[in-house]
C-alpha cells in the first residue's frame, strides 16, 4: 500500500513541480509532496522483506487495486 501510494503521490506533484518552475515561483509545495512520496516508497521498501524488484511493480498495483475492488 505505501509502495503504491508513494509512487502516485510522486507522480502527481511533476505537474505542479512543471508548473511553478514555469511561472517562476518556488515549488515548496511540490517538493513537500516529493518528500512525502520518497519517504512512503523507503518506508515500503523498509518493510517489505527482501525489498522490491522493479518487475515486481505492477504486480504489486494489481494486488493494491484488487484490494478496493470488490
Amino acid at each position: 500500500m505505501y509502495l503504491v501510494l508513494g509512487i502516485v503521490l510522486a507522480g502527481l506533484s511533476i505537474p505542479s513541480m512543471l508548473s511553478a518552475i514555469s511561472d517562476q515561483r518556488a515549488p515548496r509545495a511540490s517538493a513537500i509532496t516529493v518528500l512525502i512520496a520518497g519517504g512512503l516508497i523507503l518506508l515500503a521498501i523498509q518493510t517489505q522483506p527482501g525489498g522490491y524488484r522493479l518487475e515486481d511493480i505492477p504486480d504489486v498495483f494489481v494486488r493494491v487495486v484488487a484490494q478496493f475492488i470488490p
